[in-house]
């Protein structure tokens, strides 16, 4: 516990002496005893920094969090979703946060390969470069294997040196911080933030092991082998480990680069056409879904393929939302509102004493202003946002792989807008659900069916069963903000908890003691 001490002395050095406080604290006052306890950790008898007051807050915040490494790029992304707890302004200005660091040597990288994979393995890579790119937790080389005789380039993706224990301690420190201003200040009781840091800890662990990524990017793969137009790069299991993740390299063009894209006489409008459709495809047909789809992390390659990277975020729908959201989407496309409200009874989304008609009529309050406006104005994703917060007001249960979609949904649209700001979200998703739909029967007298088996079936390596499920419980974290009571991490955050109230409380009966000590002798 002194070690935790010790820590968070040192990070709290290091966020009083950046603007990090000066910055939120225009969005949201801190509690007093966080400022004065700030501005004592901020004294120094060097010269401050000086602030750049040119740029944008958020820039300014960005590169703050950025500068002081792992553990508070990761604390300010996860903290850009849960504006429930810094607020809706503060949220969207940590929403551009860069996850990028220097890049760790190459001599580091290579011991790190020969320790994990072994001399014969490590002895079979060809031309391992410097890092093409350095991420906070991982980097990325370009290297060479012989495949059974032929020579492919692949991308070797390598985590920092001692980053989990790094990142492990500093966020121990931080759980220890939030624990105190708990018990300082009650009403924060209720943002939960011991519980959100664990979550974040949770998360960011299974982030940290390349196999959970490995396994990720292998099920999409099989799942849309035959989707034409979209290549999901080949994972080399020989080439990968727990510190070690070796894919297929990707010779293309970042689609944020749409003039070269134009000069390659490549289609823009329609590669933005598909990017929606190959998104909607994977969440309704598969129930698994590319949740980071930025434009970092998209390629054409030199086929006119899309390619994704980068699967260490993942979503995951069961039967019955898969066949909630088709339904719901199609019937805001055919203005539909009351068979859209009998899914949600029907689902058992909503109770079953809530009158349809004016379940109804709020969705028609949601849809019908949607087709007055101009088609680069329509958003998917944004609908689902409305509906689910005018779901909520007929108590509609909380479903959190929904949430994660919708926010990755307003994503790809942003995404797919910036190829061709004319694309028409509706018109594009259509024969998706359409074709899905036709599929599956007629949702409305099969849903019953569905609800007796919600649960999809994980495909899983035979190798990496625990992982796979560590894996859905993380997406489920991730989605609902929450931690499971069953669950073996709620029983690790208890232990966290306990551990530290009996810190506090031996720590009480220490300064009393010291206290009586000093009077009887003083």
């Amino acid at each position: 516990m002194i070690k935790k001490i010790i820590t968070l002395f040192k990070l709290g050095r290091k966020v009083a002496k950046s603007d990090i406080l000066l910055i939120t604290s225009k969005f949201q006052k801190p509690p007093l005893f966080i400022s004065i306890l700030f501005k004592i950790l901020s004294f120094s008898i060097t010269s401050k920094k000086q602030i750049d007051i040119n740029k944008d807050e958020g820039d300014r915040l960005s590169n703050s969090l950025e500068s002081m490494g792992t553990t508070f790029i990761k604390l300010g992304q996860f903290l850009a979703t849960r504006p429930d707890i810094i607020g809706e302004d503060l949220s969207k200005k940590l929403e551009n946060l860069q996850d990028k660091l220097p890049p760790f040597s190459l001599t580091q990288a290579k011991k790190i390969i020969y320790d994990d994979l072994g001399e014969d393995t490590y002895n079979a890579i060809i031309n391992l470069s410097e890092p093409v790119a350095a991420a906070s937790i991982a980097q990325v080389h370009k290297a060479q294997i012989n495949d059974n005789g032929t020579i492919k380039d692949v991308a070797i993706k390598i985590l920092r040196p001692n980053i989990k224990k790094i990142f492990n301690e500093e966020i121990d420190a931080i759980m220890l911080f939030a624990f105190i201003v708990e018990s300082f200040i009650k009403k924060t009781k209720r943002l939960k933030l011991i519980e959100v840091v664990f979550l974040l800890k949770e998360i960011t662990n299974l982030e940290m092991d390349l196999r959970f990524e490995a396994a990720a990017a292998n099920e999409y793969a099989e799942n849309t082998k035959n989707d034409v137009g979209f290549k999901v790069p080949q994972i080399y299991w020989n080439l990968t480990s727990e510190s070690v993740m070796t894919l297929d390299w990707v010779d293309g063009v970042s689609i944020r680069e749409t003039e070269e894209l134009k000069k390659r006489h490549l289609n823009t409008e329609k590669i933005a056409e598909d990017i929606i459709q190959n998104f909607l495809r994977h969440a309704v047909r598969d129930g698994f879904f590319h949740a980071d789809m930025h434009q970092g992390n998209i390629f054409i390659d030199n086929n006119g393929h899309i390619v994704p990277i980068d699967f260490g975020i993942m979503g995951r729908l069961d039967k019955m939302s898969k066949r909630f959201l088709a339904e719901i989407l199609f019937g805001f496309i055919q203005r539909d509102y009351r068979k859209v409200a009998e899914v949600h009874l029907i689902a058992g989304l909503v109770p079953k004493n809530v009158p349809i008609d004016d379940l109804a009529q709020a969705l028609r309050s949601i849809g019908e202003p949607i087709f007055g406006q101009a088609v680069k104005d329509i958003s998917g994703g944004r609908l689902l946002k409305q509906l689910f917060d005018v779901t909520e007001k007929f108590n509609m249960q909380t479903q959190p792989q929904l949430l994660m979609l919708q926010k990755t949904m307003v994503v790809v649209e942003g995404v797919a807008r910036k190829l061709n700001p004319n694309t028409n979200i509706w018109t594009t998703s259509k024969p998706v659900l359409e074709n899905w739909l036709k599929e599956t029967k007629d949702p409305i007298t099969t849903i019953n069916e569905t609800l007796q088996n919600t649960s999809e079936v994980i495909k899983r390596l035979p190798e990496f069963p625990e992982i796979m499920d560590k894996a859905n419980q993380a997406l489920t974290y991730l989605a609902s903000g929450q931690i499971p009571q069953n669950s073996n991490s709620y029983t690790a955050l208890t232990t966290k908890k306990l551990e530290m109230i009996a810190f506090r409380n031996q720590s009480i009966i220490g300064i009393l003691a010291l206290v009586i000590f000093g009077l009887l002798v003083f």
